[in-house]
């Protein structure tokens, strides 16, 4: 790294797109990774690495929007589509109560068609049965149910919120380049529309996270222009909680052919986030694709957190990358890597572990 761009950090000075660009061209790892362990204590002085107890559950495999990169979806017709039921859903989510998880993840896929009152009467069958936070419905799907439905963002988020919807995922970003969305997922929405599903969101009162998927076919010059237009929308806003990046997985997905980042490239990636979104407090790591070992290395490299022990997960898992761990094995994680581990919420408040 220049000198410039360490004096920048040490006085919590913004970086500019120029200065990302570089620091992705550089080869000093460890450098890098010291400075965004400093902007990470700027943040959290204290040696907490926070983590929640959630489970990721996918309503519906079939989607319409035929991503180069998803190992998960099927179409219709196919043997292996579903659409899950109320008794299916509510028996993960008591298993979920019952290890002492405070919310659950829910997606699924862009699916022709099921109208808005099918999500609303899941929110709602939920929320009359359980006392359970759901975070759920990334942009994509929100722009989906806009089109399908004739309806405008604001009516959705609306409608969904009132039957039980609490916060939104950042999935469905990737990068935020329509040159390379066109050419991976031309029938997802734009990124001026995950954007704006954002910007609505948090104009709502809704808390969201943010993400960034890479290594797959994007220029390092998008990588940045990505995480330029998350702190954007946070500066206007200020409704991103976290931060998460993973590498792309591409076992049995359309772009197979390509090789997977490495850790390098995602501790390089991890630490450039901590560093440019100087106005998101949260960065997460990724042990869900970079396995628990990386996951350790990734909290001297600008992570202050570990997201959820995911009790279920099926879309990364169907690029064959699969790592699971209970919520006494995250926390003895989090010890041995020198911090002390704090349960906490999709809000980021401190939560009593089992």
């Amino acid at each position: 790294m220049t000198q410039g761009v360490l004096e920048k950090i040490k006085t919590k000075q913004r970086l500019t797109p120029a200065e990302g660009v570089a620091l992705f061209g550089s080869f000093d790892l460890l450098p890098l990774g010291r400075a965004a362990d400093e902007r990470r204590k700027q943040y959290h002085p204290e040696p907490v690495v926070t983590y929640t107890v959630d489970r990721n559950i996918n309503y519906t495999n079939v989607c319409v929007s035929g991503c180069r990169f998803c190992a998960f979806f099927r179409s219709g017709e196919h043997s292996e589509a579903y659409v899950i039921s109320k008794k299916d859903l509510f028996n993960k989510i008591q298993e979920t109560v019952d290890l002492g998880g405070s919310h659950i993840l829910f997606q699924g896929g862009l699916h022709p068609d099921l109208k808005i009152d099918f999500y609303e009467d899941l929110l709602r069958s939920v929320k009359e049965k359980f006392n359970i936070h759901i975070h759920g419905f990334s942009p994509p799907e929100i722009v989906h149910f806009s089109r399908l439905n004739d309806l405008s963002l604001e009516s959705v988020l609306t409608r969904l919120k009132k039957a039980g919807l609490d916060t939104i995922p950042g999935g469905g970003a990737e990068i935020l380049s329509d040159r390379l969305r066109r050419q991976v997922s031309p029938h997802k929405c734009t990124a001026a529309e995950w954007l704006e599903v954002m910007r609505q969101a948090h104009q709502a009162g809704m808390r969201t996270t943010a993400t960034m998927m890479f290594g797959y076919l994007e220029t390092i010059e998008e990588r940045v222009a990505h995480l330029e237009k998350i702190r954007s929308l946070q500066d206007e806003t200020g409704g991103f909680t976290a931060f998460i990046a993973w590498p792309f997985q591409s076992a049995r997905t359309g772009l197979s052919d390509l090789k997977p980042a490495g850790g390098f490239d995602y501790l390089k990636t991890l630490a450039i986030s901590r560093l440019y979104l100087d106005n998101i407090p949260n960065i997460q790591a990724s042990w869900v694709t970079q396995g628990p070992a990386l996951a350790q290395v990734a909290l001297k490299f600008g992570a202050n957190d570990l997201g959820g022990t995911m009790i279920e997960e099926n879309v990364v898992r169907a690029a064959r990358v699969e790592f699971r761990m209970t919520e006494s094995e995250l926390r003895d994680l989090v010890t041995k890597a020198g911090y002390r581990p704090q349960k906490r919420d999709c809000y980021y408040n401190k939560m009593s572990p089992r």
